[in-house]
């Protein structure tokens, strides 16, 4: 085969014939600025201008602006990494928490580690279920949601899928008390639908909220079972912060999911910008 019979070949190639055919993106996260919500364990979101055009001009008249930006990597729509929670000191497949994480940085699990999503991805749409805009505050979606959820949707999580978990309390973003749910709690997976997915084997798994996982009126983020469920047990990554909104107007409950999250040498999550791509 020559070098171009091999080009052409590489040229055919299913997936680049589709994208060439046109595809349309649908946004999944929400936008990063300074003051937005943000859970209590972790720091805020601070971006400001270091440099502004005018500080420096060059001899041609170009100019130059640059910011500075300070965050946790749990802020804003993110992915857990596996060192993000562990269980009596140990992490994922019985990695020591404290050895990984000596020196300030883990050696195990890091954010690094966390791989690119290009996998089919499903809306489980709890909120269009129960026939709201907004789940109440402390809702605990359980096993027959999701399932009923799925049958609604025409659709059934398998192994490599990554599910999103729709609430609509992505509707609350703008106003960060109440999307902070710090006495009304935030409505979230419960125990026992959390291994419901697992035991199907799903890659990663999402939520429009702070935290995924319910959190009870008045409790804050004092205890988060699901995330040692999918975390620690699993080995499944979790996403919050999303943004489902667009999806469910759409009601586009499967579609391609795309993501590429930074790789931050120990880190133990990292910010990202999700999105469900579907053919015109």
């Amino acid at each position: 085969m020559t070098t171009q019979d091999s080009r052409v070949q590489r040229t055919r190639d299913p997936l680049v014939q589709l994208v060439r055919g046109g595809v349309d993106l649908i946004e999944l996260g929400q936008p990063f600025f300074t003051g937005m919500p943000c859970s209590p364990n972790h720091p805020g979101f601070r971006m400001t201008l270091a440099r502004r055009h005018g500080d420096m001009v060059r001899p041609d008249g170009g100019s130059a602006a640059n910011e500075i930006i300070v965050t946790g990597g749990h802020v804003g729509t993110h992915i857990d990494a596996l060192s993000h929670v562990s269980h009596d000191g140990l992490l994922h497949g019985g990695v020591d928490a404290m050895a990984a994480q000596r020196g300030g940085a883990f050696t195990a699990h890091g954010a690094e580690h966390l791989p690119g999503f290009l996998r089919r991805g499903l809306l489980l749409d709890i909120a269009r279920l129960r026939d709201t805009d907004t789940l109440p505050g402390g809702y605990e979606v359980t096993v027959d949601d999701l399932a009923r959820a799925a049958q609604q949707a025409g659709v059934e999580p398998e192994a490599g899928d990554v599910v999103l978990i729709r609430t609509g309390w992505a509707r609350l973003f703008d106003t960060p008390t109440a999307y902070s749910g710090g006495q009304s709690g935030v409505p979230g997976v419960g125990v026992e639908a959390a291994r419901w997915l697992a035991g199907r084997g799903i890659a990663a798994t999402g939520a429009d909220t702070t935290a995924y996982e319910r959190i009870a009126p008045g409790a804050g983020h004092s205890v988060l079972p699901v995330h040692r469920v999918l975390l620690v047990e699993s080995g499944i990554y979790i996403l919050e912060h999303l943004n489902l909104e667009a999806l469910a107007a759409q009601e586009l409950f499967e579609f391609a999911f795309m993501l590429a999250p930074l790789r931050i040498v120990g880190g133990t999550g990292s910010p990202v910008r999700p999105l469900a791509a579907v053919t015109r």
